[in-house]
């Protein structure tokens, strides 16, 4: 058996050596330009066009990512990147949840107990206590409610906030109230205070934040957004925020890559920023998944995180 990996920046000898030493008799390469020796598996991020395309006798495409949406813009854009017909799967969790978790806690926290205002008010030099918010008043909205949306919803349900989840097809998660499907959007916004994003990017949820969907907030609502630079209109989230619609955002995703130096973002006085960081790859647990599932296909089993390529997740 011969597994390729690629990836632009992640160290490939700790993957090769870790892939390895969990599947000791298999022969593992890092792909060069110009291989077009015999691969039966893929590990790659962001694989060159030549990678893989023409690969018909593979049996599996392991997207180094928990999204996948990258990887299939270099689909559209150069048909033939992806061999058709081989199954492209994803990274589920393999560590992310727990740090997600954590981001989300802790930016749900950081409004709730309203330290975003005593930061403007200590910039005002003001001493000045605020009411504390009630949890009833503090609806937390979840847009997507895969592995990432339901951990990060138990996690801030531990915390006794009332928490909502809106996603493609209905979730069963304790004390969480499940929306789903387009026609309960309205439904789920509705009273919500924080929206936490972590949607799949595909071009249904391309543009999803926008101003029909803040106007639906309660007033001074709060957008977290962690999934997709492309989910977020950047316009009608300024324009938000000037009209007191939307309080303040926390973003960890972007458009564009990173952030340009004369974007407004980065001196927004309600606007948190951060480069990317909310969760990332534990090589460790991502390996783990990567040899279950080779030894899943193997055994003529069926894989976990396999790709829709029609839904784009």
């Amino acid at each position: 058996m011969n597994i390729l990996f690629y990836h632009p920046f992640f160290d490939a000898n700790q993957w090769i050596e870790g892939m390895r030493a969990r599947l000791p008799n298999v022969n593992i390469r890092q792909w060069e330009k110009g291989d077009n020796q015999p691969a039966d598996y893929a590990m790659v991020w962001l694989p060159p066009y030549e990678c893989l395309a023409g690969r018909k006798d593979l049996k599996g495409i392991f997207a180094l990512g928990a999204g996948v949406d990258a990887i299939l813009k270099q689909e559209q854009d150069k048909p033939g990147t992806l061999p058709a017909g081989v199954p492209l799967m994803r990274l589920e969790d393999t560590g992310m949840a727990i740090q997600m978790e954590e981001y989300a806690a802790a930016k749900v926290l950081y409004y709730f107990r309203r330290m975003d205002e005593y930061r403007q008010l200590q910039s005002q030099r003001q001493w000045k206590p605020l009411p504390a918010y009630q949890h009833d008043q503090f609806v937390v909205g979840i847009m997507g409610a895969g592995a990432l949306g339901q951990a990060v919803a138990k996690r801030l349900v531990s915390f006794g906030f009332h928490v909502r989840t809106w996603s493609r097809s209905e979730k069963q998660i304790d004390n969480v109230k499940s929306y789903f499907g387009r026609d309960q959007l309205s439904d789920f916004l509705s009273g919500t205070r924080v929206i936490i994003n972590l949607l799949p990017s595909t071009p249904e949820t391309s543009g999803i934040l926008n101003q029909q969907l803040f106007s639906q907030l309660q007033p001074n609502a709060y957008i977290i957004n962690l999934a997709r630079g492309a989910h977020l209109i950047e316009q009608d989230l300024l324009s938000a925020l000037e009209i007191g619609q939307v309080a303040g955002a926390s973003l960890d995703v972007f458009a564009n890559e990173p952030l340009s130096q004369m974007h407004p973002f980065w001196t927004h006085p309600r606007i948190a920023i951060t480069p990317h960081v909310a969760a990332f790859t534990m090589p460790t647990a991502a390996m783990d998944m990567i040899a279950s599932n080779i030894q899943r296909i193997e055994s003529n089993q069926q894989p976990k995180g396999v790709v829709d390529l029609a839904r784009g997740y």
